[in-house]
């Protein structure tokens, strides 16, 4: 049964088919979009443990040859962003084709801009605190960044990088 609502001098629009009450099991379409929500999300995690693992690797060989750790943070971040923009792209967002593609991979690295902030003030910090700290203990502090820097990706992914492409359902 479809329910519509009356707004004083506006059209009548159909109300939300699955309004949610406290004690009571969600409505199919109210499920549905939260599963669909929960399936991006998990693409999403998956996308970032392939970048952050790739992030890692670079960094570390960039390390071994002997680059700066600022260096190292912004080459390896910013291919690893570049892969991550496009694979979450179709993966996450599953957005086939290139229309667009330039503008999603320059906003990307928008995105892309905020994370080097953070991880670069996250290894200013340790170097603060320790003039040579271990590549490890690097790694950590870069790892526990960028997951910082994931959180605000994926919300410019969906409001703004991704906003009007096709989802998967």
């Amino acid at each position: 049964m479809t329910r519509y609502t009356m707004t004083e001098g506006a059209p009548t629009v159909p109300a939300d088919p699955a309004p949610h009450v406290p004690g009571q099991a969600d409505g199919p379409l109210r499920r549905r979009l939260r599963q669909r929500g929960n399936a991006q999300l998990l693409r999403f995690a998956c996308v970032g443990v392939a970048s952050t693992i790739a992030y890692s690797l670079l960094y570390l060989a960039f390390r071994d040859m002997g680059v700066t750790a600022q260096v190292a943070n912004a080459v390896s971040l910013l291919l690893a962003a570049i892969f991550n923009t496009a694979a979450n792209r179709r993966v996450t967002f599953g957005i086939r084709g290139s229309a667009h593609a330039g503008r999603h991979q320059v906003q990307g690295l928008i995105a892309f801009g905020a994370g080097l902030l953070v991880t670069s003030a996250a290894l200013a910090v340790l170097h603060a605190v320790s003039a040579r700290p271990d590549r490890i203990v690097e790694v950590g502090v870069l790892v526990t960044a960028t997951l910082v820097a994931t959180v605000v990706r994926y919300a410019l992914y969906q409001s703004w990088v991704f906003k009007h492409g096709r989802r998967r359902p």
